[in-house]
């Protein structure tokens, strides 16, 4: 090849690059767009007005989700919405999973947690281990709106909740605290301390048996149930109450209430709040007050919140995992699943260990396509459940979809020593 013949062809490739890249800037813009777009889910279906909670909220107390709905309906702010529903338990002294009543820490104090995130606006607030406040989902929205934070914990927190006007009161309800003395009262050096499930040398003590109170008389229980009743009787607590108690002593709750709101504007919100796992250590936070952990708000796609073991769910992030599988093109239903799914994997799908795990997600898209989904099914006669409002009538609960069939064994396990 002639040296003029190459130098031509040179210049003619180059032109033919510069070309290209010229191009290419001059669409980038538009393709930028084009991704940015493609972040959102279309409304499908008309606009209007949907609410989804955990199942208490409606409780023979009170439709909380439906007055949440009524708020919603005459033009409320979808935070303030959701807000309104969980307060309701919050408020509520026989509901002994969030607010006033809650169960109390190891030390008989009742620690709460909450976040929120508000679509509208892209921002978010968060409270940990507050103490003698009752409503935290406001105080969450509080931080939000009345600070440069996000987060606000223990003593800080509840000096904020005092100095922004919220009342000090005592959460402690005398029930509650029967139920906290007949817990310390069992408690002794053979009951279940030191690594948990997840631990990789976790190991079940042998001739393990797992209590089991439903179904069966008080004659045909074993004998530290036995015992338990009649310690229950001694504390003064109710017999209609008694096997509730003992229920809840040898298998700590995990009480919360998630809800998320949508409008007919397409604007999302959601919350979650706590009184937390029943007899946790001192200052224990679980996942209800992490952002993208116990709720996660992206108006775009939409919104979830879970309830349930708070040490599992912060692992998968859960809600943020679910928002995002949606924005990928999930179903509610399916992206739910995969959360669930994760935590099954971070078990290498042992049954022995995730019999004892309880998990549920409450989702609610952009479109208004809703899911609730559950580790476990529950019982024929107490299934998995979730509250929706959508003005079908009075808000109600639906079926949540389960990964397994069944219901998961209370925990902490009895060791044969105890009976």
């Amino acid at each position: 090849m002639k040296r003029r013949d190459f130098l031509s062809g040179l210049a003619v490739t180059s032109a033919a690059v510069a070309a290209g890249q010229a191009a290419k800037s001059a669409n980038a813009p538009q393709s930028q767009s084009q991704n940015k777009d493609n972040l959102k889910v279309p409304r499908t279906s008309p606009a209007k007005n949907i609410m989804i909670s955990a199942a208490n909220g409606i409780t023979s107390r009170g439709n909380h989700l439906e007055a949440g709905y009524k708020k919603l309906q005459a033009g409320a702010d979808t935070l303030e919405a959701a807000i309104t529903t969980v307060s309701g338990p919050e408020n509520d002294p026989e509901d002994d999973s969030v607010g006033l009543g809650g169960l109390p820490n190891e030390d008989c104090v009742v620690e709460l947690d909450a976040c929120c995130m508000h679509g509208p606006s892209r921002r978010a607030g968060s409270v940990g281990g507050v103490r003698d406040i009752k409503n935290v989902a406001a105080l969450a929205r509080t931080v939000m709106d009345h600070t440069g934070h996000v987060m606000l914990v223990g003593e800080g927190a509840t000096r904020f909740a005092e100095l922004m006007g919220f009342p000090k009161e005592n959460l402690l309800t005398e029930h509650s605290r029967k139920i906290w003395q007949l817990w310390k009262e069992y408690h002794s050096d053979r009951d279940w301390w030191g690594p948990g499930l997840a631990d990789p040398n976790f190991k079940f003590p042998p001739g393990l048996e797992t209590s089991s109170l439903k179904g069966r008389s008080l004659d045909d229980q074993p004998r530290p149930i036995q015992r338990l009743y009649a310690l229950a009787a001694e504390i003064g607590i109710p017999e209609d109450r008694r096997m509730d108690a003992i229920q809840k002593v040898l298998n700590p709750p995990t009480g919360t209430i998630n809800c998320s709101a949508l409008n007919e504007k397409m604007e999302m919100s959601s919350v979650t709040t706590t009184s937390g796992l029943a007899w946790k250590l001192a200052g224990r936070c679980g996942d209800s007050l992490i952002i993208g952990a116990g709720c996660y708000c992206d108006q775009d796609v939409g919104a979830a919140g879970a309830t349930g073991s708070g040490e599992e769910n912060i692992k998968i992030v859960g809600a943020h995992t679910i928002v995002e599988n949606m924005r990928r093109g999930m179903s509610p239903e399916d992206a739910g699943m995969d959360a669930l799914k994760r935590i099954v994997r971070n078990y290498n799908n042992d049954m022995a260990k995730l019999i004892y795990v309880s998990m549920h997600y409450y989702i609610l898209r952009r479109d208004g396509a809703y899911a609730g989904v559950s580790m476990w099914s529950g019982s024929a006669e107490h299934p998995a459940r979730f509250a929706v409002a959508d003005g079908n009538g009075p808000a109600r609960h639906e079926v949540a979809k389960a990964l397994y069939q069944g219901s998961p064994k209370d925990w902490p396990p009895m060791p044969r020593g105890r009976k």
